[in-house]
């Protein structure tokens, strides 16, 4: 699967966060009920950024500030689970994601997290079902998105019909979504369906200088399916050429074209 995959887990990420503003009272408990939550958003905001960076244990650090200005915050708990989960405590991280469903039983963003972090775990069956319990949340507006997790997680699991019809779902919700195009036409490839799966690759240019080792893999892949020998030399060199030490240009050099 495509190696920027996983960045859609950042997307929306606090989505759920806007619930923090809660309904302003006059009295004095409420107004330090809001503005414990106040500077719990603010920390929530400043995690996320440090997740999205990459540095997973500064963003538990400010969660964890934030938790303490406010420990019902739903959004707080899921980004939590979040941060901990790139740290690899999966136990602690399930944990997370569980007070924050309990917490908020119809945040879908939260239901997105928890089932692809399931998913990451190899707990297929859970995983599916979170998905699709978000994707079944009134209003929810990340449809795609968890379309495409649910299709990334289905060709893990080898469901390439279920995947193939999931993915086909998150393209016609969103046409631009390049990453989906990429895992629908590895699951058309890995079906035999290599004249599709080309089609769905020319949605995402390999010739620019933004292509990755994986996505020209694929195309190298697909191209030798169909017979197509001239093209698999010519994006076999520039797969050499730019990416000498990847994975993908010693499955080539190996002639591992169906791994």
């Amino acid at each position: 699967m495509s190696a920027a995959f996983p960045r859609l887990l950042l997307t929306g990420l606090l989505a759920g966060a806007v619930l923090l503003a809660g309904c302003a009272t006059t009295a004095p408990q409420g107004q330090q009920t809001e503005a414990a939550q106040r500077r719990a958003q603010a920390r929530l905001e400043l995690a996320s950024a440090y997740l999205e960076n990459g540095q997973a244990r500064t963003a538990l650090e400010e969660v964890d500030k934030a938790l303490a200005a406010d420990a019902q915050s739903a959004p707080a708990h899921d980004l939590r689970g979040l941060a901990l989960a790139s740290l690899g405590r999966a136990g602690e991280a399930q944990a997370s994601f569980e007070r924050a469903l309990q917490l908020d039983a119809r945040d879908a963003g939260a239901m997105h997290n928890f089932g692809w972090f399931l998913c990451q775990q190899q707990r297929w069956d859970e995983a599916q079902a979170w998905l699709e319990r978000a994707l079944a949340q009134p209003g929810y507006e990340g449809g795609a998105r968890s379309l495409l997790a649910l299709g990334v997680c289905q060709a893990r699991a080898q469901r390439w019909e279920a995947a193939e019809r999931s993915l086909t779902l998150a393209l016609e919700r969103d046409p631009a979504q390049a990453v989906a195009a990429l895992n629908l036409a590895e699951v058309l490839l890995r079906q035999g369906q290599a004249e599709r799966a080309r089609v769905q690759l020319q949605r995402v240019s390999i010739t620019s200088a933004q292509a990755d080792a994986a996505t020209l893999w694929l195309a190298t892949r697909i191209e030798h399916r169909l017979g197509r020998h001239a093209a698999v030399e010519a994006l076999g060199r520039e797969l050499r050429q730019r990416f000498p030490q990847a994975p993908q240009t010693l499955a080539l050099d190996q002639g591992r074209f169906d791994d």
